[in-house]
């Protein structure tokens, strides 16, 4: 593909798309009961139907297959996912160790700064396991050198408000934190490595280490004079001519000093011939070296990507996407990063498709939801911490109006509107500000064991306000952590909170505006079935609505389900997903980095505007292409069975077909045969007069990537 050509290209569907923003937002109105899908309409479109919603996308061969077994029956399997072998995906997310590990391990295995500072000033142990122990020496050794920069930094601003005044004595006795009792500190935090015994110490060995920190090639030294000094450019060089076992034998063997020169060549993903054929836990190690909490958000970005494009178990997974929007919680916000992974793979997932009530009771316990709405730290304004009192006195707890409270975070009212506002009643529930507060004292005392630490869930009566709590209309006895648990069983089965629920699976699935009747039989059967999500599911999946000719093809696409259903339908092979991950972050939707607890909206007017939409004709274009890293894409695979034939005007309508089930308007279809067809044609056309070869096949990868960023490929 020429540059020019698939610039313009890119530009020109960009704007169709843009011009044809109107029609996407109207299109959604057109799809009630009064317009239902005719009788006889044919099984191929169910099934495409079906797999647009249910699904990521359809990949080459599935709507085949959903048409083969029968589209009701591929539901009725998709809803019971537990009978879907899966094997496959597990093996893709077999070498990410992370996934499987408690937070509490996480946090170990890849620690933060605060945990680097611990064990640094003595405060926790240096681990005996000789992986861990390189992880945390490198990261140590990175905080001395941080700490004697800053105070060399420190020094000379002192040095130059002194002036010329040499050699004043300090105002006080206090004396500075030395690069020597710096240097000893460290010391202190590595006796237990004993090759420190052999590490040279001293700010000349430190810079060299330094001397290979931004090389793109990490066998390319910055400094060779530097490094031969210290004799680290030629230990380094040589360590990809190992064999994985003895090259990963070698590194944990190295002195401090050479294990941060190592990590200093991997940043920004370089070094990866340091990684070649190592296995999983000895590739985290090294990772880790260089970035341990990296490591933790690479692999959760990249199992969520693997997951929807792959997995067997597709309605689970847009359901467990679903919940984990109603469910919002921030990567972003401290030791989050370290819980989400089991938020999202044990929390929510398996309970997407079982009763609301459990799935809301384990959010609210979930230490990943506890620590984003603060409710960790909410304290009752009359409670035993917050007035002071120590537990297990001989006298019965009395609250003292005249005691003055010691000082303590308060009452935090996050979770409690979070929870009738997004999670269960929705903004127009019923609620009133006092009925937030009195839920707020309710969930006084629900706290995480050691968050930094990834503890786990823990009520804490000294933190509980006491007393009767008065929420919408009704007392709820003083009963400690029994009184979250009343109150969450009131919100799960209340009217407002099934006709809300059913109101958002009923966006997801059918359209943005559905029909009221649809979300009332739906809500019906949440009432009925007690809150079962797999029954609720089953009306929707059943009604007419679902199935009116007006929802076919009529919801817009979120970046997430964009990127996952073009690397689907093209039979891409995914290699490494971070950069996927990283393409969703360039069109608004960065994984797990929805700041407000909303989560990311499914309306269309949130995703349809022109840079949106360039951003999306970008990388269609940048996939069909074979440009995107770790993404391999044959174009043979867009032909399907057979070579497509050289003349672009027949080439085209097999690639709508195997792309769009041939579902294509005239209007798209004459717009990419004028970037693509008439070129060609005239091309043809001289060839045959000057009776010369005819010119090469349609330029597949162009015309596919032109097609995935059509307006017909934005909608499923």
């Amino acid at each position: 593909m020429k540059p020019v050509r698939g610039k313009v290209a890119g530009v020109w569907l960009a704007v169709a798309l843009a011009c044809a923003v109107p029609q996407l937002l109207a299109k959604k109105k057109d799809n009630s009961a009064a317009n239902p899908a005719p009788a006889t309409a044919a099984e191929q479109k169910r099934a495409v139907h079906a797999l647009n919603r249910l699904t990521f996308g359809p990949r080459p061969g599935d709507v085949q297959r959903v048409e083969a077994m029968g589209v009701d029956a591929w539901i009725n399997q998709q809803l019971h996912p537990g009978k879907i072998n899966d094997a496959a995906l597990d093996a893709r997310l077999a070498t990410f160790r992370t996934l499987r590990m408690s937070p509490k391990e996480v946090a170990e295995n890849f620690p933060d700064g605060a945990l680097v500072n611990q064990v640094m000033n003595g405060k926790k142990p240096m681990p005996s396991d000789a992986a861990k122990r390189a992880v945390y020496q490198v990261q140590i050794a990175r905080q001395q050198e941080k700490r004697e920069e800053k105070h060399k930094e420190k020094q000379q601003q002192k040095s130059e408000a002194a002036g010329s005044a040499v050699g004043t004595a300090p105002a006080s006795n206090a004396q500075p934190v030395t690069a020597d009792a710096e240097s000893g500190m460290m010391s202190s935090a590595l006796k237990s490595d004993e090759n420190a015994a052999s590490t040279s110490s001293g700010e000349n060995s430190m810079s060299a280490a330094r001397a290979v920190s931004s090389e793109t090639n990490p066998t390319t030294i910055e400094d060779p004079e530097a490094m031969r000094r210290t004799g680290q450019r030629n230990e380094i060089q040589k360590l990809p001519d190992l064999p994985p076992d003895q090259r990963y034998k070698k590194i944990l063997a190295m002195s401090v000093d050479d294990q941060v020169a190592l990590a200093d060549a991997m940043r920004g993903g370089k070094g990866k011939d340091f990684l070649d054929g190592m296995d999983a836990r000895q590739k985290e190690t090294l990772q880790a070296m260089n970035n341990p909490q990296g490591v933790v958000t690479d692999e959760l970005l990249q199992a969520k990507v693997l997951r929807a494009v792959y997995g067997e178990r597709q309605l689970e997974e847009v359901m467990t996407d679903f919940w984990f929007n109603h469910f919002n919680v921030y990567m972003g916000k401290g030791p989050d990063r370290l819980m989400i992974a089991n938020y999202e793979q044990d929390v929510i997932r398996p309970r997407a498709m079982g009763k609301f009530e459990d799935l809301l009771v384990a959010t609210a316990k979930s230490p990943a939801m506890l620590f984003y709405l603060d409710n960790w730290l909410s304290v009752g304004p009359n409670s035993m911490k917050a007035l002071g009192i120590t537990p297990g006195r001989p006298y019965a707890y009395l609250p003292r109006p005249n005691r003055k409270p010691k000082q303590v975070s308060g009452l935090n009212e996050n979770y409690g509107r979070e929870l009738m506002e997004l999670h269960t009643l929705s903004v127009n529930g019923g609620y009133s500000q006092r009925d937030v507060t009195e839920a707020a004292k309710v969930f006084t005392g629900w706290t995480i064991d050691k968050p930094n630490d990834g503890g786990g869930f823990k009520y804490d009566p000294t933190m509980h306000e006491p007393g009767p709590k008065f929420i919408l209309g009704r007392r709820i006895k003083p009963k400690g952590e029994g009184e979250g648990m009343e109150l969450l069983h009131r919100l799960a089965t209340s009217p407002q909170t099934a006709h809300f629920i059913s109101l958002k699976l009923a966006q997801r699935f059918v359209s943005d505006d559905p029909p009221p009747e649809l979300v009332d039989r739906m809500t019906k059967t949440f009432l009925k079935k007690k809150g079962d999500i797999r029954e609720v599911l089953t009306t929707l999946f059943r009604s007419p609505e679902f199935w009116a000719e007006g929802t076919y093809r009529a919801k817009v696409k979120t970046p997430l389900e964009f990127v996952a259903s073009a690397v689907r339908v093209t039979g891409a092979e995914v290699d490494d997903a971070l950069p996927l991950a990283r393409q969703l972050g360039n069109m608004g939707m960065p994984l797990y980095g929805a700041q407000p607890p909303t989560g990311y909206s499914m309306k269309a007017e949130t995703w349809v505007n022109s840079s949106a939409l360039l951003n999306r004709m970008n990388f269609a274009l940048a996939l069909s292409n074979g440009k995107i890293r770790g993404v391999k894409l044959d174009s043979a695979q867009l032909s399907g069975q057979w070579a497509l034939p050289a003349d672009s005007a027949l080439a085209l309508p097999i690639l709508e077909n195997n792309l769009l089930a041939g579902d294509v308007s005239k209007q798209t279809h004459d717009s990419i045969a004028a970037q693509i067809l008439a070129p060609q044609g005239a091309q043809m056309k001289n060839a045959a007069a000057q009776k010369k070869p005819a010119p090469p096949p349609a330029n597949v990868s162009v015309m596919a990537g032109l097609l995935l960023g059509s307006p017909e490929f934005q909608r499923r």
